[in-house]
């Protein structure tokens, strides 16, 4: 899984390299504000792939005493520095750039080069756009992309999915800015598309932002994985009751799930301890990323039952 899904992050930082340089060519040529807040937004994603790529790196490290459940969140924490990055380097600069040309606006020369170098992003970012979709998966599922993504708990896709579509938008929006600037000779649009996209990346940095806290601080599998979990549980012959289950993401491909099971009565502590290990072999086939499973016979019905979290 883990190689995998790096190939997401892979793909959009060697396109972000080649297109930032691309970009800032054009921007020294032309005098664009929007293609410069373009180089800037490309620098910035560039960067934010080789982080997570470090995260990555840092969060398949093995556990030790001071970590015993590993450290697969270490790459929630540098997603979290990716959304502070493009918040910070690729929005606030992308608007304060926009700002200053309003000030002192002028219109882009030698339209052509700007044109040609939008072309070949929109091509690279959507390639890059389409291997991230695919990481992504669940086309045919019948959700939404937002869904998908929502759903996604891997910062190595949803990053990614979420930085090259704003990419697209960013460079249609710079396309636009340009073109308007020359052709109603109103240079102050050319700043204005700058600032757009500045407030583009600073909505995708707060959404990125938002989704890795939540992964962050421990966030609760699926319902659909939860009821999954419930029917493994009850189609072993040993269990009479599913009193609780909690299932917190520690990281993308690695899930603590702890039980709470009423096991039918007359049962020896070896019956138990089998269907125990029976229970955990069949959660583990079932999903691959359930890495640790914490089962604890109860001796009575909780009064909460599956509605108590804890």
């Amino acid at each position: 899984m883990a190689a995998g899904s790096t190939k997401a992050v892979v793909a959009a930082m060697i396109a972000n390299a080649i297109i930032a340089v691309a970009k800032f060519g054009a921007a020294a040529v032309t005098g664009s504000s929007a293609m410069l807040s373009e180089g800037i937004h490309s620098v910035a994603d560039t960067g934010n792939q080789v982080l997570l790529l470090f995260g990555n790196r840092r969060s398949h490290r093995p556990a030790d005493r001071q970590h015993p459940l590993g450290y697969g969140q270490e790459l929630y924490f540098w997603s979290l520095i990716v959304a502070m990055i493009l918040f910070g380097l690729g929005g606030g600069f992308s608007m304060y750039e926009g700002i200053a040309h309003l000030r002192h606006p002028e219109v882009p020369q030698n339209p052509a080069w700007n044109y040609a170098v939008l072309a070949i992003a929109f091509l690279v970012e959507g390639v890059a756009l389409r291997v991230a979709l695919q990481q992504l998966g669940g086309k045919g599922s019948g959700k939404s992309l937002w869904q998908r993504v929502r759903d996604c708990k891997d910062p190595r896709v949803f990053v990614p999915v979420a930085e090259d579509l704003a990419a697209l938008v960013g460079v249609v929006v710079a396309f636009v800015g340009i073109y308007l600037a020359r052709a109603l000779d109103a240079p102050v649009l050319d700043a204005a598309a700058s600032i757009v996209i500045g407030f583009i990346l600073a909505a995708v940095a707060v959404f990125l932002a938002y989704e890795t806290r939540a992964l962050l601080v421990g966030e609760a599998i699926s319902d659909r994985l939860n009821r999954e979990i419930q029917r493994i549980c009850l189609a072993d012959d040993a269990v009479d009751r599913v009193v609780r289950t909690m299932g917190v993401h520690l990281g993308p491909d690695d899930i603590l799930l702890t039980l709470g099971l009423k096991f039918s009565s007359g049962l020896q502590v070896a019956e138990v301890a089998l269907a125990v290990q029976r229970i955990e072999r069949r959660l583990r086939e079932a999903d691959p990323r359930i890495t640790r499973v914490f089962a604890e016979p109860e001796v009575a019905d909780d009064p909460g039952g599956l509605a108590t979290p804890f």
